[in-house]
C-alpha cells in the first residue's frame, strides 16, 4: 500500500468520524428542541387547566355560599396519585448537626430553610443563609402528563436524626423518592433522587429532564457595596482544576452553558449555596440580578440555575447529588476536595498563587497563637515588608543615583532649552547616563516586582473570611467599612459615611508621596505627574476605600507608615550621596561601561529619528 492511499484511508476515516460527531450533535440539539416543545405545550395546558380548576374552586364556593349544588370538574392531573399530591397540607422535617441547621418542607420535598450555626448576621440575629419559603427547587418530568416536583405534596416515608426521605407517588407502581443526609461536623448534604419505575411511563424518546432552583440571597453583610462587590454565581466544568464565574460587581449576569458542569454555587461574599452532581449536568442556564440596596425584604440577589440532567430509560434510576450551605471558609472549602475553595476570589495567576500558598498559610499561623487580628495584619505587614526590603533597598539606591546626578541633568536642560533641541538633550542626557553605569528604569522594576504583592493584599482582605465581625480600635468588622461619622445624605461614589481608616490610608499615601517626589527631575513634564500622585491619588483612593474593608484600609495606611520608616533609615544608615557620587565618576572616568541592549536600541532609534529630522529640514530647505 503506497504512501497517497494511506492518506486517502486516513482522511476519509476522519471525515466519517466528523460527519458521524455532527450528526450526533445535531440529533441531541433536534432532541432537546423536541423536548422543549413538548413541555411549553404540556405546560400550557396545564395552567390552562389550573385556571378552570381556579374556576371551578370559585364556582364551588359561590355555590356553598347561594345554597346551590354546584358540579366541579375534577383535578387536571390525569392520574389520581398526582391529583392527590396536588392538595395537602405542608409540614416540615428538619435535619441538624453541630454546624447547620437545614428544614425541609413536604411540598416539592425540597429545603424550606438553612441556618448556619455558630456565626450570626451583621447585627447579631440569626444567620439565615436561606431564609422561610425564600427559594423554590423543582424538576419537571413529562409522563402522558407534564408535572412539576415543587407544586406536589410529598409523603415522608421516613425519617432518623441524619436523614430523611420523601416519597412522590406518580403510579400505583411508579415513584420519585428524595433522600437527604446530613451527617456530623459538616456543611455537606448528600441527596439522591430514585426513580422507580418511571421507564414505564416516561416516554422512550425522552434522555433528559430539567432541574431549576431559585435562591433569593439574604443580606447578610454591613455594607451592601462591599458585599455586592464580591458576590456571584460560580461554576466548575468537569476535570478541569479552575472555575469559571458570571462575574463581579454587575448588578445582573447570565449565562447559557452548552458543556457539562460538576457543580454551581450561589455565593454570597463570605457564605455560599452549592449544588454537586455527581454524573455531571449535562448543560445548563445560569443568572443572578441584585436586589436594590433599599429593598424591603433585605434580600441582596437573586440566583437561578436551570440545569439538564441526563435521563437514562432504564427501570430504576439513582441520581446522586450534594447540596453545599455554609461559609467560604478556605481552607473548609477545600477539605470536600471538589474545587469549592476556588470560588474564594483571591485573584488569577501569580496574585492568586501569592495568595493561597504564602499570605493564607502565614495569616492562619498568626492566628493560631494571636487572637487580635489588627494585630496579626500589622505583624504581616511588618514580614512583607522585611522579604521584599531587597528589592526597596535596590530601588531606593538607583534612585539615589539619579538623585546625585539631577544637577548635571539640569545643566543639559538648560544648554538646550528650545523645543526642537530635545533629541540633543534627551542623547546627551542619555549619555551622562551610560558613562557613569545608571539605568534610568533601575528603581521602577524593584517596584513593578512588589505590585503582585499589593494587589494580592487587595484581593485578600475582603475575601479573607477570617476578618469577618472581627473589631479593632474603633472598627466592628474588619471586613467592612468602618465609621466614625454617619452622614444624612448620600454621596455619589463615596457613600452615607466618613471612614476613619479610609483618611489615615490617604494621609500616609500623601505624605509618603511627597517624600518620594522632592527628588524626582523638575520641569513642566514632570508637574503633572507630581499632581497625580500628591494630591489626585490620595484622594481617589480615599473615595474608593471608604466603602470598602476596614482592614484593608488598615493594612495600606500601614505599609505607607512602614515605607516612610525604610526610607528614613536607609537614607541615614545605607546611602551615602557623596560616596555614590564619588564612585559615579570614577566610572564615568574609567570609560569601561557595558551599554545594554535596551540602550543600544534606544540609541538606534534615536540616530534614526535625528536623521529623519535632518531629511525633513533639508526637504523644507529645497521647498524654498
Amino acid at each position: 500500500m503506497n504512501k497517497n492511499t494511506i492518506i486517502g484511508f486516513v482522511l476519509i476515516g476522519l471525515i466519517l468520524i466528523g460527519f458521524s460527531w455532527y450528526n450526533s450533535k445535531i440529533f441531541r440539539e433536534q432532541e432537546r428542541a423536541r423536548f422543549v416543545q413538548d413541555s411549553i405545550a404540556a405546560e400550557q395546558a396545564m395552567q390552562a387547566a389550573r385556571i378552570e380548576a381556579e374556576k371551578a374552586a370559585e364556582l364551588a364556593a359561590a355555590g356553598a355560599d347561594s345554597g346551590k349544588t354546584v358540579v366541579v370538574e375534577e383535578s387536571f392531573y390525569k392520574d389520581s396519585l398526582l391529583a392527590v399530591a396536588s392538595s395537602g397540607t405542608e409540614s416540615f422535617s428538619t435535619l441538624e448537626n453541630e454546624k447547620v441547621r437545614i428544614t425541609y418542607s413536604n411540598k416539592g420535598a425540597q429545603p424550606y430553610s438553612v441556618q448556619i450555626k455558630d456565626y450570626t448576621k451583621w447585627d447579631g440575629s440569626d444567620l439565615m443563609l436561606v431564609k422561610p419559603g425564600a427559594g423554590n427547587f423543582n424538576i419537571q418530568f413529562y409522563t402522558n402528563q407534564l408535572f412539576n416536583t415543587s407544586d406536589l405534596y410529598f409523603s415522608k416515608v421516613s425519617s432518623t436524626d441524619s436523614s430523611v426521605v420523601y416519597r412522590l407517588a406518580v403510579a400505583e407502581n411508579a415513584y420519585v423518592e428524595y433522600s437527604y443526609v446530613l451527617l456530623k461536623d459538616t456543611y455537606l448534604v448528600d441527596f439522591d433522587m430514585k426513580l422507580v419505575g418511571m421507564d414505564r411511563y416516561i416516554p422512550k424518546n425522552v434522555r433528559f429532564f430539567d432541574m431549576t432552583w431559585n435562591l433569593d440571597i439574604p443580606r447578610l453583610e454591613k455594607g451592601y457595596d462591599n458585599e455586592k462587590n464580591y458576590s456571584t454565581v460560580v461554576y466548575k466544568y468537569p476535570n478541569e482544576s479552575s472555575v469559571e464565574d458570571l462575574g463581579l460587581r454587575k448588578d445582573s449576569a447570565e449565562e447559557d452553558i452548552k458543556t457539562k458542569l460538576s457543580w454551581f454555587a450561589f455565593q454570597q461574599q463570605f457564605f455560599s449555596a452549592i449544588m454537586v452532581s455527581e454524573n455531571s449536568f449535562a448543560e445548563g442556564d445560569l443568572s443572578y440580578k441584585f436586589y436594590p440596596e433599599n429593598d424591603e425584604d433585605r434580600n441582596l440577589m437573586a440566583c437561578e440555575a436551570r440545569m439538564v440532567i441526563p435521563y437514562d430509560p432504564a427501570a430504576d434510576q439513582n441520581y446522586p447529588f450534594k447540596f453545599y450551605f455554609g461559609p467560604n471558609l478556605y481552607n473548609e472549602l477545600k477539605s470536600y476536595d471538589m474545587g469549592f475553595e476556588k470560588i474564594v476570589p483571591l485573584g488569577w495567576g501569580i496574585i492568586g498563587w501569592i495568595n493561597r500558598f504564602f499570605i493564607i498559610p502565614f495569616f492562619d499561623l498568626l492566628g493560631r497563637f494571636i487572637s487580635d487580628f489588627g494585630l496579626i495584619i500589622l505583624l504581616m505587614t511588618i514580614a512583607i515588608k522585611l522579604i521584599i526590603s531587597p528589592l526597596t533597598l535596590k530601588s531606593y539606591l538607583s534612585t539615589a543615583k539619579m538623585r546625585v546626578l539631577k544637577p548635571e541633568v539640569d545643566k543639559i536642560n538648560a544648554k538646550y532649552p528650545k523645543q526642537e533641541d530635545a533629541m540633543k538633550k534627551q542623547q546627551e542626557i542619555m549619555a551622562l547616563y551610560q558613562k557613569t553605569g545608571v539605568s534610568m528604569f533601575g528603581g521602577c522594576l524593584p517596584m513593578l516586582l512588589q505590585f503582585p504583592i499589593l494587589f494580592a493584599m487587595f484581593r485578600f482582605f475582603p475575601a479573607s473570611f477570617e476578618l469577618r465581625q472581627k473589631g479593632f480600635l474603633w472598627a466592628d468588622d474588619l471586613s467592612a467599612y468602618d465609621s466614625i461619622l454617619d452622614l444624612p445624605f448620600h454621596i455619589p461614589l463615596y457613600g452615607d459615611h466618613v471612614s476613619l481608616f479610609a483618611i489615615l490610608m490617604a494621609l500616609s499615601m500623601y505624605f509618603y508621596t511627597r517624600i518620594n517626589m522632592k527628588d524626582m527631575p523638575s520641569g513642566q513634564d514632570m508637574a503633572g505627574m507630581k499632581f497625580m500622585q500628591v494630591y489626585f491619588m490620595p484622594i481617589f483612593m480615599l473615595v474608593l476605600c471608604n466603602n470598602f474593608s476596614s482592614g484593608l484600609s488598615y493594612y495600606y495606611m500601614l505599609s505607607n507608615l512602614i515605607t516612610i520608616g525604610q526610607t528614613w533609615v536607609i537614607r541615614k544608615y545605607f546611602v551615602d550621596e557623596e560616596k555614590i557620587f564619588a564612585k559615579l565618576k570614577e566610572k564615568a572616568a574609567s570609560g569601561k561601561v557595558k551599554k545594554s541592549r535596551f540602550q543600544q536600541r534606544l540609541e538606534e532609534m534615536q540616530k534614526q529619528q535625528e536623521m529623519l529630522r535632518k531629511q525633513q529640514d533639508a526637504a523644507r530647505k529645497g521647498r524654498k
